[in-house]
């Protein structure tokens, strides 16, 4: 917690003035039973009407003056739990952006969301009610306590035995329920993550009937988490009817002790009423102090969940001032490279070598699961392999910093990704700095232009969140015209034309043999037609090279590659 404070440190004005206001209304709030009494003592037992009425005009004052300071506390807590939470969030997504492929896929991006909204709002409501209430309730407790001193002493020692009675039960209780929101926390990131993949992968649940198991785990799921729930607010609930019949108790005896001192003459009726009040103070004061308790401890769990994403440091490192590509050696260069997931006890790519030049096309092909889409993740160094070297341009890729890996590099993903704003927009991701000419190059080569045309505004089209008003071919190709304006000398597609019939694929080959640039292209696909032309064909299974060679000298000699090209021939895997 005492990291995220520094946060908070832009409004070190605001944590002053908030608590100095709550703690001046309070002021003004325990000088209200002392009026009463000199209402009851004097004007009513006297009747003196005017004089009730000035007491009464005085009381308006400190409510309106108490109010005044209310609402200035209240701006100035709101105003620095805002502001720290805007600035906690933007940290946190800054820290999140920097973290590498192996980090997010550790901590999970469902967690990453629970972090970011939920975790977030816990703190920030911490600290505004710490602004508010953690040193006016204290302050009104032992307050009321001195100001009954000053009413009468022996009546007084009641509030002596209660309080210490009542910070025992309260400190207790938030002893107990800390652990117990932990828990409530972890198990609603469970619930989140749920939810995340099965509302991701709806259509394929769909497609294998599998609603049923979904709802049943997402179930059991929900009910550990309301579970755990009812047990920590169980817990928590004994605060206040525990600390009720505490100052019930106290009021009792406070009563009963003023009602014989008043018979005995040495306490008025008002002071008795005064009394009373001072101890429904406290009542209403340690209440506002255990929900207090509860919300910080709500708060220091959230927080510590917070800390533990900013504890996670990016795993790669890259130079500030990194190599200088030669552009005259090979373009990619694969020696003995071996990969294992952090998360996994077995290599998922294991001794790959090979080379390929700038203007060169490279294959990537094996069946499900063989490792392609590991292998060219390694390219733009996603992930950081475990043994051997990879070298771009002559130099170790670890030696790039990161801006001229991101320019040397430009990759096509598996799975189309556009986000919300117009065509044009989604395009300049690549470029901010491209042409208009540059624009439609790009648009041509990836057969996006009966795409552009089809759209009532072109490229000035609003896309929705992850192009959902588009096929599967259009955020495909549109997503091949955003990588090529990068203008990048290493292209990767990573099957990326899946969508795509044949034609299109076909007529997407040719146009990018006919690029400017003569960028090294890789082609990762599990269809020996989408690969038949390259200059060199890698076939990959169970992560291991198992051949490399031409189209036609990989059906003579490779049984790997001669078998998915005869599952084609018979129809096992769809162009479309």
């Amino acid at each position: 917690m005492k990291n995220l404070l520094v946060h908070i440190k832009k409004y070190k004005a605001e944590t002053v003035l908030a608590p100095l206001f709550k703690m001046l209304e309070a002021l003004f709030e325990l000088f209200v039973p002392l009026v009463v009494k000199q209402i009851i003592d004097t004007g009513i037992a006297n009747e003196d009407v005017p004089y009730i009425l000035k007491m009464c005009g005085i009381l308006a004052v400190l409510a309106l003056v108490g109010l005044g300071f209310s609402i200035t506390a209240q701006f100035f807590a709101a105003k620095a739990a805002v502001g720290f939470a805007t600035s906690l969030r933007h940290s946190l997504f800054s820290h999140i952006q920097g973290l590498s492929y192996t980090e997010i896929d550790t901590l999970g991006s469902s967690k990453l969301i629970t972090r970011m909204t939920s975790d977030v709002n816990q703190v920030q409501n911490g600290i505004n009610l710490t602004l508010r209430l953690l040193l006016r309730s204290p302050f009104v407790v032992f307050g009321a306590m001195i100001m009954a001193f000053t009413v009468d002493t022996k009546a007084a020692l009641v509030f002596v035995g209660t309080i210490p009675v009542l910070s025992i039960a309260v400190f207790g209780i938030m002893l107990i329920t800390m652990p117990l929101y932990k828990g409530v926390q972890k198990k609603l990131d469970a619930v989140l993550s749920a939810t995340r993949q099965s509302l991701t992968g709806s259509r394929v649940l769909r497609a294998f009937c599998r609603e049923e198991h979904e709802i049943r785990e997402f179930t059991e799921k929900n009910s550990l988490l309301a579970n755990a729930q009812l047990v920590a607010g169980r817990i928590s609930a004994l605060l206040n009817p525990l600390t009720l019949v505490l100052i019930n108790t106290a009021i009792i005896i406070l009563i009963y002790t003023g009602a014989l001192r008043v018979q005995s003459g040495i306490l008025t009726q008002g002071a008795v009423v005064a009394l009373y009040n001072y101890m429904s103070q406290i009542l209403v004061e340690l209440i506002k102090l255990a929900n207090l308790i509860i919300s910080i401890t709500k708060a220091f769990s959230s927080a510590r969940r917070i800390q533990d994403v900013f504890d996670t440091k990016a795993s790669m490192e890259y130079p500030e001032e990194g190599a200088v590509p030669d552009f005259n050696a090979p373009a990619v260069a694969f020696r003995s490279v071996s990969m294992k997931y952090a998360a996994s006890s077995e290599s998922s790519l294991e001794n790959i070598s090979f080379e390929i030049q700038k203007g060169e096309k490279i294959g990537i092909i094996g069946s499900t699961g063989s490792g392609k889409t590991t292998l060219i993740n390694l390219i733009p160094r996603f992930y950081d392999i475990s043994e051997g070297e990879i070298s771009l341009f002559g130099n170790p890729i670890k030696s790039y910093s990161k801006e001229t890996l991101s320019s040397l590099v430009s990759v096509v993903p598996q799975k189309a990704a556009l986000f919300t704003g117009t065509i044009r927009e989604n395009l300049l991701w690549g470029n901010k700095n491209a042409s208009e000419e540059d624009i439609q190059k790009a648009i041509e080569i990836s057969q996006s232009t009966s795409v552009i045309n089809s759209k009532t505004d072109g490229l000035d089209e609003m896309i929705e969140q992850g192009g959902k008003n588009l096929s599967g071919g259009q955020k495909q190709r549109l997503t091949i015209a955003r990588a090529l304006l990068k203008n990048s000398p290493i292209l990767i597609l990573d099957d990326s034309a899946s969508a795509l019939d044949a034609a299109t694929d076909l007529a997407l080959r040719k146009a990018i043999n006919t690029m400017e640039n003569s960028p090294a292209v890789f082609i990762v696909s599990q269809r020996t037609s989408a690969v038949s032309s390259c200059d060199k064909i890698l076939v990959l299974e169970d992560g291991e090279a198992v051949g490399m060679g031409t189209h036609d000298s990989l059906l003579q000699t490779n049984e790997v590659y001669r078998e998915i090209h005869a599952s084609l021939a018979q129809g096992g895997v769809s162009n479309g």
